[in-house]
């Protein structure tokens, strides 16, 4: 039996801690970026995701991420341990270790975090306009549906793993009862990334545009709060990459590294375009380009040296920064431009570790088979995702309805759906401006 490691264990502990900080983190990201009228209902979806899936988690969630008993690669039985039965103590009522000497049910803990972070990305997508009484309905079913089932398909040995009866080995053969080439997702690409940003786009399209959309600029009601959500996004995500080590070793080191060099590269690709697309280096930019920075490196943080984060980050700034305007090319109302930078940064990320990967990317020797495992699961993410989350989409479209009124839209969906305001000298006669 495996002796505590408390050195581990105190890692694990302060690594779900700073995970969960990125949702309240998220929420100051996405309320500075909404307007005066929508910023409390905004706040609240972050608030909300953490309360729905809180609850879920430990009742099934684990259980079909992580259980033993697989059903077509897809997930794993959620009744084999439903409420974490047998998960968290051994026959003689010791807590069970896993194999680096941590507690199971930190493990438990640190992988919820992760759950209410990937649901909570997909409201910015959808801001000013969604009842959320839905959003919470929407939480709850996103997650039994497609999360959980992404991470057990990812992480939890099923199709988009390493298992000898994925994807990977179905493409390149295994050895040694593994896939030959591995799938590399280090903390989330295809998992939080990938899936949220196509559950964004889906939801985008589902619910429709704003009121206004395309008539005019719908300018962030506060920079700071953005600036601000930014930087606690930065430092949870310590938790959210090196934490995805597992213990305290050189790999949480070298992922803390790719993080900070990834993310300070993308502030200065996402600002240098803005100067040479639009005259200017803007606030809003540098905050943006730091969680582009953070969505690319976070499925390459433990195989890339610093040089191949750099470029990876600087990559991601660029092009994020351009893919945000598709939303206007092409009249889907992303309102917090979820698909422009997570979905688009997620795909950067999955796929250039193929390139990058220093052990077996394409441009250390590794010849091209990582690449094309990257690509495959990451179509198959994008496939996934976006046909779960459409049928869910339209189901509650079809019940409960999606939409506040026109009426309430105007007036704002804080007073609407929350009965409050987050200024209330502002409200009201100010409303269709703000």
């Amino acid at each position: 039996m495996e002796a505590l490691d408390t050195g581990a264990t105190a890692w694990m502990l302060t690594s779900a801690s700073l995970v969960l900080l990125m949702t309240p983190a998220l929420a100051f990201f996405y309320g500075g970026m909404s307007r005066t009228k929508s910023v409390l209902n905004m706040m609240m979806m972050s608030i909300g995701t953490m309360a729905v899936i809180g609850v879920i988690y430990p009742l099934w969630g684990y259980s079909m991420s992580y259980g033993e008993s697989s059903v077509g690669g897809i997930f794993a039985n959620p009744f084999d341990g439903f409420n974490l039965s047998g998960l968290i103590y051994g026959d003689g009522g010791e807590f069970l270790l896993d194999d680096l000497g941590v507690p199971a049910i930190v493990g438990v803990a640190f992988q919820a975090t992760f759950a209410i972070i990937t649901v909570a990305l997909i409201s910015g997508a959808i801001a000013d306009r969604s009842k959320f009484s839905s959003w919470l309905v929407f939480a709850g079913l996103w997650a039994t549906l497609a999360y959980f089932p992404m991470a057990h398909m990812v992480w939890g040995g099923g199709f988009l793993s390493d298992s000898e009866n994925g994807l990977a080995a179905m493409l390149f053969g295994t050895t040694d009862g593994a896939a030959t080439v591995a799938p590399i997702d280090f903390a989330g690409g295809t998992v939080v990334h990938i899936n949220a940003g196509v559950a964004s786009l889906a939801l985008a399209l589902i619910i429709g545009k704003r009121k206004g959309f395309g008539e005019g600029a719908f300018r962030p009601h506060n920079i700071p709060f953005v600036m601000l959500g930014a930087a606690l996004l930065w430092f949870g995500w310590f938790g959210f990459n090196a934490g995805s080590a597992f213990t305290a070793d050189g790999a949480a080191g070298l992922a803390w590294v790719n993080t900070t060099s990834a993310t300070a590269a993308a502030i200065l690709g996402w600002i240098l375009t803005e100067k040479i697309r639009f005259g200017h280096m803007t606030a809003l930019g540098a905050a943006s380009g730091v969680v582009a920075g953070l969505v690319a490196i976070t499925p390459a943080a433990g195989s890339v040296s610093p040089f191949g984060a750099i470029v990876l980050g600087a990559i991601a700034g660029a092009v994020c920064s351009l893919a945000v305007s598709l939303k206007t090319k092409f009249g889907y109302d992303d309102s917090l431009d979820v698909v422009g930078v997570h979905l688009v940064g997620g795909l950067i990320g999955t796929v250039l570790v193929g390139l990058f990967a220093t052990d077996t990317g394409l441009f250390y020797g590794g010849g091209i088979k990582q690449l094309v495992v990257q690509i495959a699961i990451a179509l198959v993410a994008i496939i996934y995702s976006g046909v779960v989350t459409a049928i869910i989409g339209f189901a509650i479209k079809a019940t409960m309805g999606w939409r506040v009124s026109e009426e309430d839209e105007e007036r704002g969906i804080d007073s609407a759906e929350h009965g409050e305001s987050a200024y209330d000298q502002l409200v009201g006669a100010y409303s269709k401006e703000i």
